[in-house]
């Protein structure tokens, strides 16, 4: 793990926490984002929690260099969320999630090791919240999405997206489309893989910036 944050009594309290757990090691400490990508020149790491807000080089764009390298570490923003207008930015970067910072210790604890078994970290109820509060960020669409490789779905494929674009989870989506949660899961790996995405963050990412949806989370119409 490293640890990004410019307040030391933060990474502190990460660390103490973080070096509790038996599968966790903190290998390296950095006070703003080139200091980060600094030492990942020197280290190796598989997660970094990623503050935002930095002197010299901020988090989102820490993100972006970070995650245009050859196998990068993965990535996990942490925000204030109601200060922070970065998040949406640093999601776009490539991060594989973000968290609030007064997140509970498990809540922060899983989060990690869901990022770095490949999963995104994106809560739902979060995912619509971010969201409606930056869809002013995003471009308007139109009434055809922008991205030809949406084209490429199928109608079903396309549902599913709206639904993750929504911020449901698998299990909700087969409730919602009456499928299994296995089927949901194949649907959002081939959607994955036609439209040349990394997780499901990069999914509701790309469904509100072609016009699939909304904000408020709702299908465009």
């Amino acid at each position: 793990m490293m640890l990004v944050d410019d307040q030391v009594l933060l990474r502190t309290g990460f660390r103490m926490v973080l070096a509790a757990q038996p599968d966790m090691e903190v290998v390296a400490e950095a006070g703003d984002g080139a200091e980060a990508i600094e030492l990942l020149r020197s280290t190796a790491v598989d997660v970094v929690l990623m503050d935002v807000r930095m002197p010299r080089l901020d988090g989102v764009e820490a993100t972006r260099r970070i995650c245009a390298q050859p196998d990068p570490p993965k990535v996990l923003i942490l925000t204030t969320f109601d200060l922070d207008e970065y998040a949406f930015s640093g999601l776009k970067a490539g991060a594989s999630g973000f968290m609030l910072k007064d997140v509970p210790p498990g809540e922060l604890l899983a989060a990690i090791r869901s990022v770095h078994s490949g999963d995104a970290v994106v809560a739902p109820s979060t995912t619509r919240r971010l969201l409606d509060r930056f869809s002013p960020m995003l471009p308007s669409g139109g009434p055809e999405p922008r991205n030809k490789e949406v084209d490429r779905l199928t109608e079903r494929e396309r549902e599913v997206m709206m639904l993750v674009a929504q911020g449901l989870s698998n299990g909700e989506i087969a409730g919602r489309l009456v499928l299994s949660e296995a089927t949901v899961k194949t649907h959002v790996g081939r959607i994955l893989t036609k439209l040349n995405l990394r997780d499901r963050v990069q999914v509701v990412v790309l469904a509100y910036e072609t016009g699939l949806v909304r904000a408020g989370g709702g299908p465009a119409r």
